[in-house]
């Protein structure tokens, strides 16, 4: 049975805690070690640590099924490809019981072969496993921004992967968010705040230190509504700025002094040698939330809630609710560029990426209203 097992500090340019597959025998299973560290290593080329997770978990699951199968890895054919993928769409995942998602399964196809895509530039395999056809795109409905849309009538599609319905995201409404926040605690609602007026993501807000968050007794709140805060830590490793409004650094300031500071003397009594992590949110335990924890605290509110969605919704409401803002201001102030916009806030590399966010404006309008109102309005002005 192929396992993963992580990398301890100190073996050379390895960098600590990266996955390395390995087979029954406990041999590293050398062409996906090569491949991940490729990803994972070369300058211009080098991906984030989740992503290089990510792709491990699926090249694992997809080699410790050969190896059950007594396949070797570079004997392999479409036949075996889709064999895999045929017990994901027939099976429940063994970790979450539930069954796989279409997009799930067609991400680590495509994990798969991009793997043996690279194989195959590099010598290990004398021809690929799998080929493409060409499929013809339907045009969809026309956005005000359709001039942007360059996407080819016909394109290369891989034939292992299977057809997906298009799911959109959908912004909250304002009662919905309501009661949201009134199931999360402290300090997972002030963290959904973050979320949902910066449109940060969790690895984002986990990383969020102390002395990031500005003074702002010196500022008017008419003058300075929003406050820019610069991002180290981003998906990708790009910088980027975020812009907070001042009533929300109020709320972070007092948590600072009405939680977080009495959290950190209690553990100091109890334990003088314990010093205080550097993060901004602190769990009960004065170690730093982790994107797990948050998930976990998001999930289980919005269950409570009664609210079908993730955390991630909130960078969605985000989006949504920015861009329509901008859009009504871009018809008085044409030279204004809303998608562009809502690129640079969101960070997003590609426009192709916050481009999906028009047609979800166009299609929850009325929705969006409420949810503008909620968000501008109580998190951010009275009026």
């Amino acid at each position: 049975m192929a396992r993963i097992i992580r990398a301890l500090p100190g073996y050379g340019d390895i960098p600590a805690h990266f996955p390395v597959i390995v087979d029954d025998g406990m041999a590293i299973i050398e062409p996906a070690f090569a491949y991940l560290h490729e990803l994972a290593t070369i300058p211009g080329r080098s991906h984030a640590a989740e992503t290089i997770r990510t792709y491990s978990e699926h090249l694992h699951d997809w080699l410790d099924s050969l190896e059950q199968s007594r396949i070797a890895w570079d004997a392999v054919g479409e036949r075996e490809i889709a064999a895999w993928r045929n017990r994901m769409l027939e099976r429940p995942s063994p970790h979450t019981k539930r069954p796989y998602g279409r997009s799930t399964i067609n991400d680590r196809v495509r994990t798969v072969c991009r793997f043996y895509g690279w194989a195959h530039q590099r010598s290990w395999i004398v021809e690929l496993p799998f080929h493409y056809i060409d499929v013809r795109v339907s045009h969809r409905r026309q956005s005000m921004l359709a001039h942007l849309d360059a996407r080819p009538g016909i394109v290369a599609a891989n034939v292992l992967t299977v057809p997906e319905a298009e799911r959109l995201p959908r912004a909250l409404r304002a009662d919905q968010l309501r009661r949201l926040f009134s199931a999360l605690a402290s300090p997972y609602d002030l963290m959904a705040s973050w979320a949902l007026v910066t449109g940060m993501r969790r690895k984002e807000l986990c990383a969020l230190e102390l002395f990031q968050v500005p003074e702002i007794a010196h500022l008017d709140a008419d003058e300075h509504p929003l406050v820019g805060i610069g991002l180290s830590i981003t998906k990708g490793g790009y910088p980027r700025t975020v812009y907070p409004p001042i009533r929300l650094l109020d709320a972070t300031h007092r948590y600072i002094d009405e939680v977080r500071g009495p959290l950190i003397r209690r553990l100091r009594r109890a334990d003088p040698s314990w010093h205080a992590p550097s993060a901004l949110f602190l769990t009960s335990r004065g170690t730093p939330v982790s994107p797990v924890r948050f998930t976990a605290a998001m999930s289980a509110a919005f269950k409570a809630a009664g609210v079908v969605g993730t955390g991630h919704w909130l960078r969605h409401c985000y989006a949504m609710t920015m861009l329509a803002q901008l859009q009504r201001q871009a018809r008085m102030t044409p030279e204004i560029n809303p998608l562009k916009v809502v690129q640079v806030l969101l960070g997003h590399r590609s426009i192709a990426s916050t481009a999906i966010y028009l047609r979800c404006v166009e299609m929850h309008g009325a929705e969006l209203e409420e949810s503008i109102a909620w968000l501008y309005g109580a998190l951010i002005d009275d009026g």
